[in-house]
């Protein structure tokens, strides 16, 4: 019986593409997935990254609502120390009274940008500190148990949106455990701890009133093609874009300039992020899906399609959901 398969999508900018045309590709891409039978798709928050677009996630979520019917979405994740908890629990309050039973919150503690960019979004090295507490502050608003004395969140008060833990150490896998969490674990770019945090989640968690036995999604890329040589040409041209994205945001490479980049020791790091990837056909993707599942003993995998355009991304999604779920 295959798990569960849900979606995070980046909203990537392509290197000829606008932003419009990119949030045009999020919207076919949540309609395909609802199409062919992912349970959710997620939206990550970055910050000063011009080729992601999902900086303003509730914002995205809500125009992505609006243009599907049935499909969860949500944040995967809400970088929860740049905000108030008040504040993200009014607007994803609001999204769950607009689309209710559909919204999922996802919540992690990492800045999700440099060091320049935290300043600006007034947050310093020591906003992390208060992660626990600011999950539960949140929580308690969203459950109509507000933490703080005569303060709601209006909208927000008893809609019970779910929350999901996300992380790529130990700290996250602890916290959902204790708070009775599922938890995501970012294996798509940080692969190292995957095993160990699974571990640590399913032996210290405690049932809360969300939920009464773990649940953990794991996530994975996947470029999936008609033919193994056109998706190995698509997961070339991920990494070229790879290249100038985390190494040096910015410069503009030509192919061989970005290829001899990835064969450097910096390179070899970015291939190392990719760890969990499966790259081919239909039938190579699925075994690789499978096979990844099996070793995790995920309850849900949730995937990065990695296409370098949002046709490829489409197709990608459409045979993985026909290979794997059916």
């Amino acid at each position: 019986m295959p798990l569960p398969l849900s979606i995070l999508d980046l909203a990537t900018v392509g290197r000829s593409q606008t932003v419009a045309e990119s949030l045009a590709g999020t919207v076919a891409l949540a309609q395909k997935a609802e199409e062919t039978g992912y349970t959710r798709v997620w939206y990550a928050e970055h910050h000063n990254m011009a080729a992601i677009a999902s900086s303003a996630t509730s914002v995205l979520i809500a125009h992505v609502a609006a243009h599907t019917r049935t499909i969860r979405l949500g944040s995967g994740g809400v970088m929860l120390p740049n905000h108030s908890p008040l504040t993200i629990a009014e607007q994803y309050g609001t999204l769950e009274t607009l689309h209710p039973g559909r919204i999922d919150l996802g919540l992690g503690r990492a800045p999700g940008t440099d060091q320049n960019t935290m300043r600006a979004l007034r947050r310093d090295n020591s906003s992390a500190d208060t992660f626990p507490e600011d999950v539960l502050e949140l929580q308690g608003y969203l459950q109509g148990q507000s933490r703080i004395p005569g303060v709601d969140a209006y909208p927000g008060k008893g809609t019970d949106v779910p929350l999901y833990i996300l992380g790529s150490s130990l700290f996250g896998a602890g916290l959902a455990a204790t708070l009775g969490l599922p938890y995501a674990f970012a294996s798509h770019f940080a692969p190292a701890a995957l095993h160990e945090a699974i571990a640590l989640y399913r032996r210290e968690f405690e049932p809360s009133a969300q939920l009464d036995k773990p649940h953990v999604i794991a996530a994975y890329n996947v470029v999936a093609a008609d033919q193994q040589a056109d998706a190995e040409r698509q997961q070339q041209e991920v990494m070229r874009g790879r290249v100038a994205l985390l190494l040096r945001p910015g410069t503009e490479y030509t192919d061989e300039q970005a290829d001899a980049l990835l064969a450097s020791p910096q390179g070899r790091h970015l291939t190392q992020m990719m760890t969990y990837s499966a790259v081919g056909t239909p039938d190579v993707v699925r075994d690789k899906v499978t096979e990844f599942a099996e070793q995790t003993g995920a309850d849900e995998i949730i995937v990065a399609h990695q296409g370098p355009t949002v046709e490829e991304r489409l197709r990608s999604a459409e045979l993985l959901a026909e290979a794997y779920l059916t």
